[in-house]
């Protein structure tokens, strides 16, 4: 299978790639209001020629790319919100939006599947099949945008779905994959314990909630300790404890807040019922009165072998096998799991991170950046999956 064609098209594109990342880190917008976007996205793609564009949802992208000969359909996905967050870098295209900031790497995501559909749209006749560019709004905030885009019906037919995530903390020019669970489910919950309030002075005649809190908080840690076996993976963190405002009144009631993380279903689904009968016991033993919210988030991302195996033979021969590691899940969330339900696929980590450049500050840090030079790696890294799978 011819490849030569593919480096040429990458140098053809690069700066453009670089162009397109700035701006969008210059004009970020968060979850859901992703408009200006979204419009720059789909402009971009009207140039490009040979395009269906759609639109899924206000503020998401769909770009198909049908071959002349039938085929696998390919699904590529880059995720294209902003951050809550005060940008700090001092950069010529620092976020111009006051508390809007791209500091996970979206504005690179968007740019590599950009410079991919640039390059595949010139090869059209060389298709069989299609490619699916998927420009998804509010990967940052549950229910996310993965979902809405799933539901809609736009991404029903595909056969495979491939992402990419550029980390600040793997070097540039490396790889991370994994086979099987990549990010762990992610939920939340709100636990309100409603006491009586009284005197400091004369805590006999209160039912203290903060210190039923406490013992909540204390006896949480056990669900990871003591209901889950040591060689499986879940994390239950409390985050919030919100209580009274007078340093002589006990509060009437405390408010706890955290999230969970999971990868299996079954402990996915026993975590809010331990949850539950540990704050139950408690507050009932000292009188109080409890409500527990908990709501479900993302599901954990697992890739799929097969597919997984076909990204890893790309890496090897693009790169070499000195450029990827296997590398175990995480724990963080990723609504590219929605993605997963409808077909078999893999997320791969790309580095981004370089000491020399200031890059290796974590994500979601208001000094977060990457180096550019990642980004042709992850344009080249879609172009030959496409090469492999629909040409």
């Amino acid at each position: 299978m011819k490849t030569e064609w593919i480096n040429e098209m990458i140098e053809l594109v690069k700066n453009d790639v670089i162009t397109w990342r700035r701006y969008l880190h210059q004009n970020p917008e968060v979850s859901f209001q992703e408009e200006k976007t979204a419009q720059y996205i789909y402009e971009t793609l009207q140039s490009f020629g040979n395009l269906e564009i759609l639109r899924p949802t206000k503020t998401s992208v769909i770009a198909r790319l049908i071959g002349s000969k039938p085929g696998k359909v390919l699904g590529m996905r880059a995720d294209i919100d902003a951050l809550p967050l005060q940008e700090e870098n001092e950069l010529p295209y620092a976020s111009q939006n006051p508390g809007v900031m791209h500091a996970c790497g979206h504005d690179g995501h968007t740019a590599m599947l950009l410079g991919t559909a640039k390059i595949l749209s010139k090869r059209k006749d060389h298709i069989k099949g299609e490619v699916r560019f998927v420009f998804q709004h509010a990967e940052e905030l549950p229910p996310g945008g993965a979902k809405e885009i799933v539901n809609s019906g736009n991404v029903d037919g595909i056969d495979m779905m491939i992402g990419i995530h550029l980390m600040s903390t793997m070097s540039v020019g490396k790889f991370g994959l994994a086979y099987g669970p990549v990010t762990a489910a992610t939920d939340k919950f709100e636990i309100k314990i409603v006491g009586k309030g009284g005197h400091s002075s004369q805590p006999e005649n209160s039912i203290d909630p903060v210190v039923i809190g406490a013992q909540v908080i204390t006896n949480l840690q056990q669900i990871v300790s003591r209901n889950i076996g040591a060689l499986e993976k879940a994390v239950v963190t409390v985050t919030q404890f919100q209580a009274g405002h007078a340093y002589n009144i006990i509060p009437d009631s405390v408010t706890l807040g955290g999230s969970t993380r999971s990868f299996d279903p079954e402990i996915r689904k026993n975590i809010p019922v331990w949850m539950e009968r540990i704050v139950k016991g408690i507050a009932e033993a000292h009188g109080a009165s409890y409500k527990l919210d908990y709501s479900y988030g993302y599901s954990p991302v697992i890739n799929d072998d097969q597919v997984t195996k076909i990204i890893e033979n790309t890496i090897i021969e693009g790169w070499g096998k000195e450029t990827y590691a296997i590398i175990p899940p995480i724990m963080g969330g990723e609504d590219f799991s929605a993605y997963l339900e409808k077909a078999p696929g893999c997320f791969v980590f790309l580095g981004a991170g370089n000491e020399e450049k200031g890059t290796t500050y974590p994500h979601h840090h208001p000094r977060f950046n990457i180096d550019e030079d990642s980004l042709a790696m992850g344009v080249e890294l879609f172009v030959r999956t496409a090469n492999k799978i629909v040409m």
